[in-house]
């Protein structure tokens, strides 16, 4: 069945209902129409990095995560694996007749907006600062939730368009003032490269303005440049509320009447929200036709007959529940965990020898934190291994005894007399020991969404770019006792790392890393595996370093533009390996493995384009993860 038939079928449909039962499809909570055997259905669900909200799921890495794989085929392997999980889902909650929030199958993620400032709270849902790879990363994802057969398997929804990423705070009422240049470059690019690439099935608009136009009822962004310029051919949905935003912060309209018109008439299909059943006025007022509701509708269920909602041999309806939290995925969840992980540091003390190190500090407020492991949008996993357990069962095998102590809160200082005291805990731990293993950073309460974060004043967003004062003055202690200190960064973003550079034997990021990432971790420093991950955003030195945060031009922002000279760059990553790179021609490149571990490895290549003035850009072109067994000599060709 080839989509011009869901089409058909679905203006057929759209034809017998009321002005009122259109505009009734147009919420994410869609109503029953009992007479057309139309069940209610609410469109809302996430799947960031599994299937969330709804019980439990296999957790995967959090997306910046999995963006440091710089793995296209793991990603396609991840996705499949989310999608299976919510196929099997949605079988079994359909049996109640309808299906409720976070129990359907069109899913609001990815998130592919481009993280242009390491302060944005939600930097930690994207796939980094890079438009190539995001549209690389996003591509696969997407391919794997919707699947390649008769039906769609779920629907995907690329998010939020656009020219997007904080202040978290004003997002309701902000106005993002863009060049062209940037727009298309930077901010537009990882859109065009998915719908071109992955025929994603839905586009969600942005709660804030573009160059004055608000982003959910944006002729210029909608109609001109995503219908028009790139051939989208889904639908589009409002982030949640946007629609109300129009004319209550963005001040464009003078009643949600009015916004409600303005986003249809330009493009925005499904309201999130409560403002479309204003539509019913705003056809009465003369501000919108019905016949633009109807094509709006009729986009709608095309994409509901293309998932096999109306229908009794869709493939994917075979899927059992079995999939869910299955350890299948749990294996991959690990899998991805671990090539997510980037070593930045390596004084030759990883991997962690037996018989070297006998005894192990495990040190820091996120060495035993489950919220470290799961990020934000998650599922919850039916078991997990913090970072913590996962040394501690390593080590055993090893027989190798681990001291444990928080040392700290994540942030803050005791707040009264009679509070624990955990630092004297720490060095003691630290003394009795042959090396420490210190787990700081931030955890998803201090970076993630308006509303979401502790840091209310600056909804979810940071400060700077620093470790809390607490972690700093513990790390100080423990670096006084003189024992080595290996150094794990537990954080979705940059954090400014230049004092455990300076200080510390190794340095290693780890972003929130899934449920299985206590493992994963221990797989690295233990030396099962070697690490292979990268940077997908630059490490900066210092929030002095930044440009203003509501800024939106790229000058001096990422690793293309940046003037200064980062901690650790974009793409910045090192294995237990010695891997010499070749490279032949613009192309191809030869890579020889000397050292003493198979190992995954990827290969970027970059282009250089002059800017202005004899500065050039550099600007990632291609990558490929190519595996090398050690002693190995392998040809690649990345065009």
């Amino acid at each position: 069945m080839n989509n011009t038939d869901f089409k058909e079928r679905a203006k057929e449909l759209v034809s017998k209902m009321t002005l009122a039962e259109k505009i009734s499809q147009m919420t994410h909570e869609s109503m029953a129409i009992e007479r057309l055997g139309v069940p209610a259905y609410n469109w809302w669900n996430e799947c960031l990095h599994g299937v969330a909200r709804a019980g439990t799921a296999t957790v995967f890495p959090q997306a910046i995560a999995m963006a440091a794989s710089f793995d296209e085929e793991l990603m396609y392997e991840v996705a499949t694996a989310i999608s299976d999980e919510a196929r099997a889902k949605y079988n079994e909650y359909k049996k109640f007749g309808n299906t409720l929030i976070y129990q359907g199958l069109t899913y609001w993620s990815p998130n592919i907006n481009i993280f242009r400032d390491p302060r944005w709270g939600r930097g930690h849902e994207t796939y980094g600062e890079d438009p190539y790879l995001t549209g690389k990363m996003g591509t696969a994802f997407i391919r794997g939730l919707q699947g390649s057969g008769k039906y769609r398997k779920l629907d995907a929804t690329i998010k939020h368009y656009a020219v997007h990423s904080g202040p978290e705070s004003e997002r309701h009422s902000f106005d993002a003032v863009v060049s062209k240049k940037d727009l298309y470059e930077t901010y537009l690019a990882a859109f065009k490269y998915c719908v071109e690439n992955a025929d994603p099935s839905a586009v969600m608009g942005a709660y804030n303005r573009v160059n004055g136009e608000a982003c959910c009822a944006s002729k210029t962004l909608l109609t001109d440049i995503l219908r028009g310029e790139f051939a989208f051919d889904g639908y589009v949905v409002s982030d949640c509320g946007a629609i109300n935003d129009i004319n209550s912060g963005h001040k464009i309209t003078k009643n949600e009447a009015e916004s409600a018109a303005l986003a249809v008439n330009n493009g925005c299909d499904l309201n999130c929200g409560c403002s479309y059943p204003y539509l019913k006025v705003a056809v009465a007022e003369g501000y919108i036709t019905e016949e633009k509701i109807t094509e709006t509708v009729e986009r709608l269920f095309t994409a509901r007959f293309r998932l096999g909602m109306f229908d009794n041999d869709c493939e994917y309806d075979k899927i059992s529940y079995d999939v869910v939290d299955c350890e299948k995925h749990h294996g991959l969840s690990r899998k991805m965990a671990r090539e997510s992980i980037v070593l930045l540091k390596n004084n030759n003390i990883l991997p962690i020898k037996s018989d070297k190190i006998k005894k192990i500090a495990v040190i820091g407020p996120n060495a035993d934190d489950k919220s470290v492991l799961l990020g934000n949008y998650n599922g919850t996993p039916s078991s997990y291994t913090t970072l913590l357990r996962g040394i501690q069962e390593a080590a055993k095998e090893n027989n190798q005894k681990v001291y444990y102590a928080r040392g700290c809160d994540i942030f803050g200082d005791a707040a009264h007399d009679w509070a624990e005291q955990p630092t004297r805990e720490a060095i003691i731990a630290a003394d009795k020991s042959d090396a420490v293993i210190m787990i700081m950073g931030l955890n998803p309460s201090m970076e993630g969404e308006e509303g979401d974060a502790y840091n209310g004043s600056i909804s979810g967003d940071k400060r700077d770019i620093e470790l809390p004062e607490i972690q700093k003055k513990l790390f100080d202690e423990i670096i006084k006792t003189g024992k080595p200190v290996i150094f794990i960064n537990v954080s979705g973003s940059c954090v400014n790392l230049t004092a455990q550079d300076e200080k510390c034997a190794a340095v290693v990021q780890c972003f929130y890393p899934g449920a299985e990432g206590g493992g994963a971790l221990a797989d690295i420093i233990f030396g099962k595996e070697s690490p292979c991950g990268r940077l997908p955003v630059t490490f900066y030195r210092s929030t002095a370093d930044l440009p203003p945060f509501n800024d939106y031009s790229m000058e001096n922002r990422t690793y293309k533009f940046f003037h200064g000279k980062p901690l650790y760059e974009f793409g910045y990553g090192l294995t237990y390996c010695d891997i010499k790179e070749n490279w032949i021609d613009a192309n191809i490149v030869e890579l020889t493995n000397t050292g003493d571990y198979d190992v995954n490895y990827t290969v970027l290549r970059y282009e250089y384009i002059p800017i202005l003035n004899g500065v050039q850009c550099k600007n990632l072109a291609g990558f490929k993860k190519v595996f090398l067994k050690k002693g190995s000599i392998v040809t690649v060709s990345i065009k």
